[in-house]
């Protein structure tokens, strides 16, 4: 059975193979290469997901993560620092780090005001708040109703993030309220530049979705492309029905990427 069940993701899994050091891959973080936990500080990546990045990292052009957390924190959080030449884009782009340096812009004051209001609006709900300086996250996994607090929440969040000059972003059970303008769409195409031979993307939520289009975009322009789905029950469909790849969540996705550069696994 092929790796990619779609004729553009063979495309892109061959351009990839035919030339990869000028290639890129990239991968979210959470759910891709970590599983999804309760607690995002035990978010590790799973078994096996450190030493494939180091070895792919040793024959493409560019291995990436693409991620809503800060940069800083994933590289810490994954033991990530020995990958060599890995770029991390953290916070959906606002934030870089990249051979041990790391750079990122100053909060948006709307950060300050909801840091102060979100304690009585989720509070109720048994939501967690995470501070990722940049943006805030409201968990609702932990929560009494996990599903009905999440959907209670977002129309709340959403005006509340507006009044203060933020967006907010559902995801898996969490609402992410962020600066305007940033998604990984943008991320991923700054990352391509100049254009590779191809590209892969892995992901498993909604906010990987403009990371998706970024890939079927650059397929237009000519750059093969690779989309990945990590698959779970709490995913979106749309990412599945998308992608040219579906794996069984991160140790899936660990396992693709064993095979991306094998020939003997089509």
């Amino acid at each position: 059975m092929p790796l990619a069940r779609t004729a553009a993701g063979r495309a892109g899994l061959a351009a990839l193979r035919d030339a990869p050091d000028r290639a890129v891959v990239a991968l979210d973080y959470d759910g891709t290469l970590s599983p999804v936990v309760a607690r995002p500080q035990d978010a590790v990546p799973a078994a096996g997901a450190v030493d494939a990045l180091r070895a792919l990292a040793a024959r493409v052009r560019r291995v990436a993560l693409v991620t809503g957390r800060p940069a800083d924190v994933v590289v810490a959080l994954g033991g990530l620092s020995g990958v060599p030449g890995l770029v991390v884009l953290g916070q959906y782009g606002l934030q870089r780090w990249e051979a041990g340096t790391f750079t990122s812009p100053e909060p948006l004051p709307g950060i300050a005001e909801l840091r102060t209001a979100l304690p009585a609006l989720v509070g109720p709900e048994g939501a967690d708040v995470e501070d990722k300086g940049l943006a805030l996250v409201v968990h609702t996994r932990r929560a009494p109703d996990p599903p009905g607090a999440w959907e209670r929440l977002i129309p709340p969040l959403t005006a509340l993030a507006a009044q203060v000059g933020l967006e907010a972003h559902p995801g898996r059970l969490v609402v992410e309220l962020r600066p305007p303008g940033f998604d990984k769409r943008g991320a991923l195409r700054s990352l391509c530049t100049p254009a590779p031979s191809a590209v892969v993307f892995a992901g498993d939520d909604v906010g990987d979705l403009p990371a998706f289009d970024a890939v079927e975009e650059l397929r237009r322009d000519g750059v093969p492309g690779l989309l990945v789905a990590s698959a779970s029950a709490e995913g979106p469909a749309e990412l599945r029905e998308r992608a040219d790849v579906v794996v069984d969540g991160p140790a899936g996705v660990v396992a693709l990427l064993g095979r991306l550069l094998d020939p003997t696994g089509s």
